[in-house]
């Protein structure tokens, strides 16, 4: 059975502004064909189908019809919840979806119970642990103990309610001699590499946790963290398809394929894919990005650029977006020894007049003292304030 890993779509997100539909259906389509070329039988996706719990109609529409490519591509679904889902909206129809390929996994009280799919050398037991928040999962497993358990058996954090929920995928697992294994999970596994775009999850007592709980199955396809890489031969993450931060510019965005054989895990390959919109970083004096020939391979790309004038550049995001039209960020970074001390307050007005205090804040933002024609223009802004507030 060939087995195509991928998680954390993100579907709705955006990227300082910039709608990514358009980008997610690009590449999220090469994963349909890439099942359709590489002979997939199951796409299982780790958590984080949409980037909010409340998604958007379009976002809606999307997952849909690349759900529905991937199923008329030849491979069934096997998908679990991760932290920006909702498991509600996620799992409805779950059952109905079943009948028709997409086996939906978002309930933790039944995250014991496989959805089984067979090949040639027999059955494989997928278990889809979707997200598990510490208290409530607690009390949902709590509330329906395993056999032979009690509450007093589950103890508070991460850790825990993973160990637990593996414990329960462990002991369902025993009762099928002979059946090879898939678990699904979202969590921050000890050893794995995070970036920026991950909405952390040590809020609560959601910490890492470490490999070990996860012994005992063939296969373990993680969720979560947006860059992919192989904490162990078994559990691996296949991060993102898309780049949702500048941390994330070098990573080559893939996906894992996954080959059973008879005695569990066989081979694990991984395969990039293809980059909708390129990411950079520049750093130099506006002038220079705006008309050195060398920047010019970067006019497509997403751009953040860090402009080292000495002076804070005027409509500098503006005149920057004239040449890198997907420009997204700007950062005024003086060359070492330009950028001033930040003053206090208190410090900046002691024993000054309203004029005074205008022309430094000036000053403070751009690095120069405004000129003569600006000084004149910026105490006639303050005449007319003063005269409007006497009318009152």
């Amino acid at each position: 059975m060939r087995l195509l890993h991928t998680s954390d779509w993100h579907i709705g997100r955006t990227f300082h502004g910039h709608d990514l539909l358009e980008e997610q259906w690009r590449v999220l389509s090469e994963v349909a064909e890439l099942v359709r070329s590489e002979g997939v039988d199951v796409v299982v996706v780790a958590g984080d189908l949409y980037d909010r719990s409340v998604p958007s109609g379009e976002a809606v529409q999307l997952c849909v019809d690349v759900l529905e490519r991937i199923r008329k591509a030849g491979a069934r679904l096997v998908v679990t919840p991760g932290n920006h889902d909702s498991p509600q909206r996620v799992g409805a129809f779950a059952e109905f979806a079943a009948a028709g390929g997409l086996h939906l996994h978002t309930r933790t009280s039944r995250l014991h119970e496989p959805t089984v799919l067979t090949d040639e050398h027999g059955p494989v037991a997928f278990y889809g642990l979707p997200y598990l928040e510490p208290d409530p999962a607690r009390q949902v497993l709590r509330g329906t103990p395993a056999p032979g358990a009690t509450e007093e058996d589950i103890a508070r954090g991460h850790e825990a309610v993973l160990r637990e929920a593996m414990n329960r995928v462990r002991g369902e697992l025993a009762t099928r001699p002979g059946t090879r294994s898939v678990v699904l999970a979202h969590a921050f596994v000890s050893g794995a590499e995070s970036s920026d775009s991950e909405r952390d999850i040590t809020v609560g007592g959601v910490d890492r946790v470490p490999a070990h709980v996860f012994e005992g199955v063939d296969y373990v396809a993680l969720g979560h963290l947006h860059g992919p890489q192989r904490v162990s031969e078994r559990v691996r993450y296949s991060g993102s398809p898309l780049a949702y931060s500048f941390s994330e510019a070098r990573q080559r965005k893939s996906v894992w394929l996954v080959d059973l054989d008879e005695q569990g895990l066989g081979a694990v390959r991984r395969h990039e894919l293809p980059v909708p919109r390129e990411l950079a970083t520049l750093e130099g004096e506006l002038d220079n990005l705006l008309q050195d020939r060398q920047y010019e391979p970067f006019v497509d790309c997403y751009v953040s650029a860090v402009v080292t004038d000495e002076s804070r550049p005027l409509d500098g995001m503006r005149r920057l977006r004239r040449r890198f039209p997907y420009a997204v960020h700007m950062e005024w970074r003086p060359a070492e020894g330009r950028a001033r001390a930040p003053l206090r307050y208190s410090e900046a007005v002691r024993g000054r007049d309203e004029r005074r205090i205008v022309r430094d804040f000036v000053t403070n933002c751009r690095g120069t003292e405004p000129s003569e024609s600006e000084c004149a223009l910026l105490d006639r802004a303050l005449d007319e304030v003063g005269a409007s507030e006497v009318r009152r």
